[in-house]
């Protein structure tokens, strides 16, 4: 798995402080949304080129380490 930390940074001013991929404004929930509504990896990679396969793997490791974390009462 993707070490996500060396990938996805928290700035408190890029964003309003969401997780994104290191040296872009371009937020986990961003990738997230567009994985879900359908686009593939590589319509992705087109769409925005200063992002990597990698990252996009990144921001998935981190909502599958962030999900495992989340516990109900």
């Amino acid at each position: 798995m993707v070490n996500y930390r060396e990938i996805i940074t928290i700035d408190a001013g890029i964003r309003f402080g969401k997780p994104c991929i290191k040296g872009t404004r371009i937020s986990v929930y961003d990738v997230l949304s567009w994985l879900a509504s359908g686009m593939s990896i590589e319509e992705i990679l087109k769409d925005f080129p200063e992002i990597t396969e990698v990252s996009i793997h990144a921001c998935l490791a981190y909502a599958a380490d962030k999900e495992h974390k989340v516990r109900v009462a």
